[in-house]
């Protein structure tokens, strides 16, 4: 007859794991899976004009590779504003070029010559304040959207009681795993912010892809106690002012944009720590909620292997875990779906366990680098 002996200390651990399990199930089916299922439909009605926001520091290249499909859109009133931001190389040309072109484009130029320090939020700031409209659409140089009806897809989705919509700006599918990666955690974050704010709970969007109003902006004193800070111009903001009554999130497909991915290691990194220097100043509910999860994540994967490895549950063990796993393979499938990201799903259980990890060690530097400059490029 089989006998159980399990000690106090692998009570413990089996305690812990179910823990874990039980706080990686629920984030996938009460907000993962939101992300997963969204479904929008072509939206019509009575609209706003827009203004789509630019900030742009030696963007030459890029500028005359994308704006012209966000000058080009498909919308009845729409303008364009391209902050130039101290650029010295030849986006004031490439500018000067487009406005000959195109009626509905607006340049500010900021002069290198200024003294004056500053980071993408005064760019912002200024580009706002030039803007015309209420609706604000914001991204970025390097950024292009996969449809001419992007514009429309954003000013549609916002109602009266509407504040912010968030969107998701993915990258361009690439070589390599580091794209993979970078995709991947792209996504995974989407899914995070997107399915949080579907349930009631919105705290961050991106900078790439975000819509809200300029009376919300300016009401609030454009970003208010985060001014001083070299980041934080798209989290911080939504994280201080958005809530469950005035925000929607836009997952239609035509909704999308891409942008170019850094193709170093070293560049990523230093992306990803200038990212999470603003995590610290988040709400204690969004600090709770984005902490748990990894936490639960690192603990799900390595008690998994601890208690393998000295109790003979391997049977009941080896169920859970692939129930857990499956069914977060499957919800990722339909966010990769719902994402335009199919090709991620059979890197997603690697990604899924290095992610955490590679978090922790940006977070450590971001820790001992606290008062370090930030590039907002």
């Amino acid at each position: 007859m089989f006998e159980l002996h399990i000690t106090t200390a692998e009570l413990v651990l089996i305690v812990l794991f179910l823990t874990a399990s039980l706080i990686q199930l629920l984030y996938y089916l009460i907000f993962y899976l939101r992300t997963g299922m969204c479904r929008h439909e072509r939206k019509s009605g009575e609209t706003e004009p827009v203004s789509v926001i630019i900030c742009a520091r030696n963007e030459a290249a890029n500028l005359k590779s994308f704006l012209p499909s966000i000058l080009e859109q498909e919308y009845y009133d729409f303008e364009v504003v391209v902050v130039n931001d101290c650029s010295d190389d030849e986006s004031e040309e490439v500018l000067k070029k487009f406005t000959l072109e195109y009626d509905n484009l607006r340049v500010t130029t900021i002069h290198k010559e200024s003294s004056l320090v500053h980071s993408k939020k005064m760019a912002l700031f200024i580009g706002i304040k030039a803007a015309k409209n209420d609706l604000l659409l914001l991204t970025d140089a390097d950024c292009q959207p996969v449809s001419k009806y992007w514009i429309a897809s954003f000013a549609t989705s916002f109602k009266e009681n509407t504040d912010f919509v968030l969107g998701y700006g993915g990258y361009l599918r690439q070589k390599g795993l580091l794209n993979k990666y970078i995709r991947y955690d792209t996504m995974f974050i989407a899914m995070q912010y997107a399915g949080m704010a579907m349930a009631g709970l919105p705290y961050m969007g991106v900078g790439r892809n975000l819509a809200y109003r300029k009376k919300v902006f300016l009401e609030n004193k454009g970003f208010g106690p985060h001014l001083y800070l070299q980041s934080g111009d798209d989290d911080l903001f939504v994280n201080l002012l958005a809530k469950k009554a005035n925000t929607t999130v836009n997952l239609a497909p035509g909704s999308f944009t891409r942008s170019i991915p850094s193709h170093t290691w070293k560049r990523y990194r230093q992306q990803k720590i200038r990212h999470m220097s603003t995590a610290s100043l988040y709400s204690g509910l969004s600090k709770l909620l984005l902490a748990a999860e990894p936490v639960s994540r690192i603990l799900f994967y390595t008690l998994l292997l601890v208690l393998i490895l000295i109790t003979n549950l391997y049977l009941p063990l080896g169920i859970l875990a692939a129930t857990i796993i499956l069914t977060k393979i499957i919800i990722l499938a339909l966010v990769q779906k719902n994402l335009g990201e199919r090709d991620l799903l059979v890197f997603s259980l690697f990604f899924d366990i290095i992610s955490p990890i590679l978090n922790v060690s940006f977070l450590l530097n971001v820790f001992f680098r606290k008062h370090r400059y930030y590039e907002w490029k």
